[in-house]
């Protein structure tokens, strides 16, 4: 029976792969950091450099070096096939997801009884906007949620004792530093930050502050520095002390003081999450308010739920704290306030009122499919209707959402949660199906191809962009340094080249339309570019 089961929870695993892998196999890399990923790892690939990272000569301390492995290896392997590498990519925002599902799913069984009440605590927390969309996304902070929750999941083995019982005592001693190290080696000091903050306040809270060291003690930090100590070492020989100085005080306290990028104040997240968490945001936090206000479960709390419960709000608490802030950094948090909602409405059983907070959103994605027509007025440059995979994908989740309404109706909420959570996964396979004809809105990969294709076929290796962001990645795509001009007198000086711009600018910028008109334009989804000759 057992091996049965498990059979029954690989499938669903790989059903839960299937809904979304299409769209890495269709979709175009961002611009924003995807294609800058790559253009730091084939600039590292050339120098040589495996700690120390640079864009196009600029040191990039941002982030640690293991997802910037990972870039590089697929580029390895790959070559210059950008689909092989951006599905080699996925693997390590999708795969460390389903891991997190399964991590959290084990952990909890001991203590939820109801199979469809695990199945839909799963279900919530993949299909939330945040955490699929960071499934989905080419980042590493789906790898450090990853070694986070294993972090976590380790201590509390440690803590209540199962380890020793199953005579894994001694090995996860050994882990709980390790996955605490690869968390940072992934994403930075948030690696290090959750954890150590949540099991402090945890252990202090259950009033065992005196066992702080039996978990962060000589072993833990042993690791934690002796690791460290190699991994900086190996960066001030490849990038001395200023790229030193730039990975350990401007990336950690320059962000987390007075943030050079993404500073936002300090209710931001009591604003995003409701977003974030959707739709299942009025459910997860209504459940959490509802459970810190009842005495049955404020009294009556478990420490597996006070664990939860701590984890949730710590990490909300200090990375409301923390100046650089984005939605996205408040991952770590996302499984724990979802399973904790369902460890409480597991032993209290469902309420009336709960039911409304599943509807209220089912009602709202009800519309997909009208909604789309709207749209389609409101914006009518985006090509609605090109594709039948957008109408099909909006019908799929307006039935499924109708459908988890009427089992609300008959009183099943697991029921409706797995049925809008099914429709919202299939929606999103639907739609990869409709993603190439978007792909000119998403990146840039289309403008580029037929920019070079032109470029080749007229004899012209220049290449140049203006008025956009972070365009100088563009190498990637043209196989060739790109020029960015920032003024109107920089773009006159063109004599011969190919100029790709934004396509909205022509017609509203006096002096691009002025410097476009009469020469070759080509637009293709949100971009445009010239071609500029020596006689014209």
């Amino acid at each position: 029976m057992r091996k049965y089961l498990e059979t029954i929870d690989w499938g669903r695993y790989l059903l839960l792969f299937a809904a979304v892998f299409p769209l890495f196999l269709f979709r175009d890399l961002t611009l924003d950091n995807e294609l800058r990923y790559v253009s730091i790892a084939d600039e590292a690939l050339r120098e040589g450099h495996a700690f120390a990272f640079y864009n196009h000569g600029a040191a990039y301390a941002d982030k640690p070096p293991l997802y910037l492995w990972l870039v590089m290896l697929g580029r390895t392997i790959f070559g210059s096939n950008l689909v092989g590498l951006t599905t080699w990519m996925s693997l390590f925002s999708l795969v460390p997801a389903l891991m997190i599902l399964r991590v959290m799913n084990r952990w909890v069984r001991p203590f939820v009884d109801c199979v469809p009440a695990r199945r839909a605590a799963q279900l919530m927390l993949y299909t939330s906007v945040y955490f699929l969309g960071s499934a989905v996304v080419l980042r590493m902070d789906m790898l450090m949620c990853l070694f986070i929750v294993l972090a976590l999941h380790t201590f509390w083995r440690l803590y209540s004792g199962t380890s020793d019982d199953e005579g894994h005592g001694a090995r996860d001693r050994w882990l709980f530093p390790v996955w605490i190290f690869l968390a940072v080696f992934s994403k930075g000091p948030m690696g290090i930050l959750v954890p150590s903050v949540s099991v402090i306040v945890f252990l202090l809270i259950e009033r065992k502050g005196r066992n702080i060291g039996h978990y962060w003690g000589w072993r833990t930090w042993g690791v934690l520095l002796g690791l460290c100590v190699v991994w900086f070492g190996a960066v001030y020989l490849e990038g001395g002390t200023e790229y030193l100085d730039n990975l350990l005080v401007k990336q950690t306290a320059g962000r987390a003081v007075d943030a050079f990028h993404h500073k936002a104040p300090v209710w931001y997240y009591g604003v995003s999450i409701w977003y974030s968490l959707a739709p299942w945001s009025l459910l997860a936090i209504g459940v959490l308010i509802w459970g810190l206000c009842h005495p049955t479960c404020r009294h009556g709390m478990t420490e597996i739920e006070r664990l939860f419960l701590v984890v949730a709000l710590s990490t909300f608490a200090v990375l409301s704290m923390v100046s650089s802030k984005i939605q996205i950094y408040l991952l770590p948090a996302f499984p724990f306030f979802i399973y904790l909602a369902v460890l409480w409405m597991n032993r209290t059983g469902v309420r009336r009122w709960m039911r409304w907070l599943v509807g209220l959103p089912a009602g709202v994605l009800a519309l997909a499919f009208p909604g789309i027509f709207v749209a389609a007025r409101i914006v009518p440059n985006i090509p609605w209707f090109d594709s039948l995979f957008i109408p099909i994908g909006a019908g799929i989740l307006t039935l499924t959402s109708v459908g988890a309404i009427v089992w609300l109706v008959r009183k099943r909420l697991y029921t409706a949660v797995t049925t809008l959570a099914g429709g919202i996964l299939a929606t999103v396979f639907t739609l990869a199906f409709a993603v190439p004809q978007f792909n000119g809105y998403i990146g840039m990969g289309d403008v580029c191809s037929t920019a070079r294709t032109v470029g080749e076929s007229a004899g012209i290796e220049n290449y140049y962009t203006y008025g956009i962001k972070r365009a100088e990645n563009l190498d990637v795509y043209l196989g060739r340094p790109v020029d960015l001009l920032d003024s109107a007198q920089e773009l006159e000086e063109i004599r011969n080249g190919i100029v790709i711009t934004r396509k909205r600018r022509i017609g509203t910028d006096s002096v691009l339309t002025r410097f476009f008109d009469g020469r070759e334009v080509h637009r293709i989804g949100e971009y445009a570019f010239g071609v500029i000759h020596e006689n014209d």
